[in-house]
Parts: C-alpha cells; sequence; structure tokens
C-alpha cells in the first residue's frame, strides 16, 4: 500500500477506527479508575459497597464512552440530550410519586442498593405519632413483609418504607404487657 492509500484509507475509515480505538482504551480506564477508588476510599469498607461503587463507576465511564463514540459517529447530543430529559421527566413522576405503583419498584431498588435493612433484621417504622415493629421476613418488588411480636404479618409498601424513618433494633424487642383490667360486677369482697 502506498501511503496516499493509507492515508485515504484511514480518512474514509476513521470512525471506526475511533470507535475500535474506544473499545481499546474501556478496559485501560476502567483500571485506571479503579486505583484511584483504591486511593480515594483507604481504610476499611465494606466489599458490598465497594462492589457497587465500582459498578457505578463501570456504568458512568461505559456513557461517557458511549457518548463520546457517538459524537465520532455523527449522531447530536442535543436530539439525545432532548429524548433523554423527556424521558426523565415521565420516569421521575411515574417512579418517586408516591401515588404510583412505579415508585414500589424504585423504592425496591433503593433498598436493594442501600443494604441497610436486610431480611432477617428487626426495624421499627415511624410514621408520625404511630409506629409498626417487626422483624422483615421478605423484601419483595411491591412491599416489605414484617412479622411482629405475636406472629402477626404486616405488608408495608416498599415506598413508604423508604420514606418514613426507619430504626434497626439491636435486639428483638419485648411484648409489652397490656393491662388487666378486672371488673367487679356487685359489692366488693373482703
Amino acid at each position: 500500500m502506498e501511503p496516499l492509500e493509507i492515508l485515504d484509507f484511514f480518512g474514509t475509515q476513521y470512525k471506526l477506527i475511533v470507535t475500535l480505538i474506544a473499545l481499546l482504551l474501556y478496559p485501560l480506564l476502567l483500571k485506571l479508575t479503579k486505583k484511584l477508588l483504591e486511593k480515594t476510599i483507604k481504610g476499611k469498607v465494606d466489599l458490598h459497597h465497594k462492589s457497587r461503587a465500582e459498578l457505578l463507576l463501570k456504568i458512568i465511564l461505559a456513557c461517557v464512552m458511549i457518548c463520546l463514540v457517538l459524537v465520532f459517529w455523527g449522531i447530536e447530543l442535543r436530539g439525545l440530550l432532548v429524548l433523554g430529559s423527556s424521558l426523565f421527566a415521565m420516569l421521575g413522576v411515574a417512579l418517586f410519586a408516591a401515588w404510583s405503583l412505579l415508585s414500589n419498584l424504585t423504592a425496591f431498588l433503593l433498598m436493594f442498593i442501600q443494604n441497610d435493612c436486610r431480611v432477617g433484621y428487626w426495624v421499627r417504622i415511624i410514621d408520625g405519632a404511630n409506629h409498626v415493629e417487626g422483624r422483615i421476613v421478605e423484601m419483595g418488588l411491591m412491599n416489605v413483609v414484617l412479622e411482629d411480636i405475636d406472629g402477626h404479618r404486616v405488608i408495608y409498601p416498599n415506598n413508604l418504607f423508604v420514606t418514613r424513618p426507619v430504626m434497626v433494633l439491636n435486639k428483638e424487642p419485648k411484648p409489652t404487657k397490656t393491662p388487666v383490667i378486672k371488673r367487679i360486677i356487685g359489692p366488693k369482697k373482703t
């Protein structure tokens, strides 16, 4: 191949070359961001939270690389931004509005990521002057199932579980003793 043919080849195929370079750079950039995360953490961190942070870094880096490749392919990001912002507005109402059933699914994802409450933990959900106490038996897509001291099951929606203050109890609560009221009919015997 002559030098002019090589330049002509690179001139016509630059999009594929940039895409290939981005694909080759992604693992290197990922390794670099992991090292940066390690240096930033410096201490005892739960491995579970560390893996979640690494996953988030992977997703952010992948989105940046995809946007860069799309720019080189000639796709304008303005159109994508308008579409993205419209979708985010629509999904924001659907996923986070308390009256929406989809908000329970969003809350499930938040509980999955957060990991402060797990199955088997005793919790107290405070709702104003009232509270619900129980052991978490199941964490489903739509609700959390609690079992109280007496064995009764309380089904609590995920969106309320996430938005209300939740106390994680150190130990199983003691059953409250209800005062026994004796009614005496007639005169009191001595």
